[in-house]
């Protein structure tokens, strides 16, 4: 399913201006392009939640991407929490409240 690699999963949690700023598009948008699967939502405080399974490296660049957000975000902390690997997801979602 994935190339090159072990499989990784993470969940994170974004907190800082991270809404209305197409934090979740930029995700979908990334994720389809590394081959990354999951969900990312809109939590209550503000935050951003998100699962991604795949690629260690593709996930790696994920959570790099993450780490600053897109161009009017302003990431103030990220929760990493990795995850046991169990391949549950077949694409990647923008989940809406």
């Amino acid at each position: 399913m994935f190339k090159n690699g072990m499989n990784k999963r993470v969940h994170i949690v974004v907190s800082g201006k991270v809404q209305g700023v197409s934090f979740r598009s930029k995700v979908k948008n990334m994720a389809d392009e590394l081959n990354i699967y999951g969900y990312v939502k809109n939590v209550d405080d503000d935050k951003i939640e998100a699962i991604f399974e795949g690629d260690q490296n593709a996930i790696k660049n994920m959570l790099d991407f993450c780490k600053d957000g897109p161009e009017d975000a302003e990431v103030s902390a990220i929760v990493i929490d990795e995850e046991n690997y169990n391949g549950e997801f077949n694409k990647f979602s923008i989940i809406d409240k």
